[in-house]
């Protein structure tokens, strides 16, 4: 058979340098098609879901990819995937599935990122005043068996000029370092919990402690109220009234997740929204100020990262640029627990710091994990069902043509299809077990169409204008078809169903191109056979 006025055809042209093109790109792409375009479900890593609080412009949506992407590479992650599914949702995508490394993911991505440097209830410095790319994490220091941290940034000459104005006369006094501090929020707190302070070498009392915390929560229109619940509860009838004359003035309340059920509840009748923080984070930390009264030092329930008392040096109206965040780990931990938390601690503050704040809040849901093995037996199952599916459509076509010529045609621009579906998701996409079933779904549409165009073709003899007419009518069944499931399909890839996009996109990407490319090439083929 002459092979030489097929290929001639603008349609095969067309499509054999399509193939060849892609398969140059994938060639050139492989190491990035296999590390980077590889879904969760054949690698390996978590997948973490993320809420936002309003809509999100898309503007908007690309601050939110760009400042997560810089949050997560600083904090050390390698190739983190980031993408928003609509205008509420966001999807993140680690190749990592150890239980400690996820956890400090999530602490990364929930973090609003607003920083403030608090002096006597006036903001001094916030994460706008800090100049880019200037955000570095020391070493921890170790002396003996305490382990302190720090974080060294640099502030802009004006945010500079701007802290030596607040500061100017305040020598001694507490400058309080927080990161996402709560707004319109209450604190509950119990008194169990209080009256130790073991951290400055003897007790405090608790009306001590209580005005250290009241004194670290004071901010100009967005002071954070402290309550005290008594050990027994017993004044809650005191407390509660406090709750019901302000639930017009703040929205959510700070309290431990050992709070009683029956005092949770009467909040929430009350329309409080609760924010439940475990016991080591309610408790504060205090340390002496330089008069020897008792300063709140860190408290991670309101975003306390740090206290510094202000050198008498820094508040003589001079001024300057550099400046750090230190602190001390937990005492309880040991001395290599102790050097992990510091590291921990740096990485997680220059990575928020450094990517800069949210434009919108965001809430993190359930995360997904698949380990290696489990993601490697996937892709095994999967490809195994692809080439099930090959095979099961090779035998249907041959029962149904028993014509070589027919049967080859058809199943070479089959499989020329998958690879063109399964190329363009690979380097532009995520190929995962959702692409997979909808190149399977497209498999199926695809012979269907390729046997409208046979069935039509051989209808009757014909040829010239009569093949032209026959071609056009089935091509006009199978637009029709390819339109018709672009359009079942889109609303699935513009919802915030994450885990079956990809069956969309390989669903629309396969219904589109194959009625552009493909099909019209094994039109081109038969029509010629047939119709001269």
């Amino acid at each position: 058979m002459n092979i030489k006025p097929y290929i001639k055809n603008r349609n095969m042209i067309a499509f054999i340098a399509i193939l060849l093109v892609l398969a140059v790109l994938d060639i050139l792409n492989y190491h990035a098609i296999i590390t980077q375009h590889l879904g969760v479900s054949f690698i390996g890593g978590t997948q973490i879901p993320i809420t936002l609080a309003t809509n999100a412009t898309p503007s908007q949506m690309s601050q939110i990819i760009s400042t997560l992407d810089k949050r997560l590479s600083t904090f050390g992650l390698s190739q983190p995937t980031i993408y928003g599914v609509g205008d509420r949702e966001v999807l993140v995508t680690i190749h990592n599935s150890s239980a400690s490394q996820i956890s400090s993911t999530l602490g990364v991505i929930e973090s609003q990122g607003v920083f403030q440097g608090v002096v006597s209830g006036r903001v001094a410095i916030n994460g706008s005043s800090i100049l880019p790319d200037s955000v570095g994490a020391a070493n921890p220091v170790v002396n003996g068996t305490s382990v302190t941290w720090t974080v060294n940034f640099y502030l802009t000459e004006q945010a500079s000029r701007y802290f030596s104005n607040i500061v100017f006369g305040q020598a001694n006094k507490p400058l309080f370092l927080f990161l996402d501090r709560p707004s319109n929020s209450i604190v509950l707190i119990n008194a169990s919990i209080l009256g130790n302070g073991a951290q400055l070498g003897s007790a405090l009392s608790e009306a001590e402690e209580v005005a250290a915390m009241d004194n670290a929560t004071i901010l100009q229109n967005g002071t954070i109220p402290v309550e005290v619940l008594s050990s027994t509860g017993g004044n809650w009838n005191s407390v509660r009234g406090f709750f019901e004359a302000n639930r017009g003035r703040y929205r959510s309340i700070i309290l431990q997740n050992s709070t009683p059920a029956a005092i949770s509840s009467n909040l929430t009748e009350m329309n409080y929204t609760l924010d439940y923080v475990p016991l080591s984070s309610m408790v504060p930390q205090f340390a002496a100020s330089p008069t020897g009264a008792p300063t709140v030092s860190s408290w991670p329930a309101i975003g306390l990262l740090t206290m510094a008392f202000l050198n008498p040096s820094i508040t003589n109206g001079t001024f300057s640029q550099a400046y750090d965040i230190s602190g001390g780990v937990p005492a309880n931990l040991t001395l290599v627990q102790g050097e992990n938390y510091a590291v921990n601690q740096t990485k997680t503050i220059e990575s928020i710091l450094s990517g800069g704040a949210l434009p919108v809040q965001v809430t993190v849901g359930t995360p997904v994990t698949t380990p290696p093995t489990l993601g490697k037996y996937f892709e095994y199952v999967s490809f195994v069902a692809l080439l099930l599916v090959v095979i099961a459509v090779s035998v249907v076509i041959a029962v149904r043509y028993r014509k070589a010529f027919l049967i080859v045609p058809i199943m070479i621009t089959t499989i020329a299809e998958l690879f063109i579906i399964l190329s363009i998701i690979g380097l532009i996409g995520t190929i995962d077990i959702p692409t997979i079933a909808g190149a399977i779904a497209v498999i199926g549409t695809g012979v269907d169409a390729q046997i409208i165009i046979t069935d039509e073709v051989l209808s009757k003899s014909s040829s010239g204008a009569n093949m032209r007419l026959k071609l056009g009518n089935a091509f006009y069944i199978v637009w029709a078809d390819a339109i018709l499931l672009t359009i079942a399909m889109f609303p699935l890839l513009v919802s915030s169903l994450t885990s079956i996009i990809g069956f969309s996109e390989s669903t629309i990407i396969g219904a589109l191109l194959g009625a552009i490319i493909t099909r019209p090439t094994y039109g081109a083929i038969i029509a010629r056979k047939y119709g001269g």
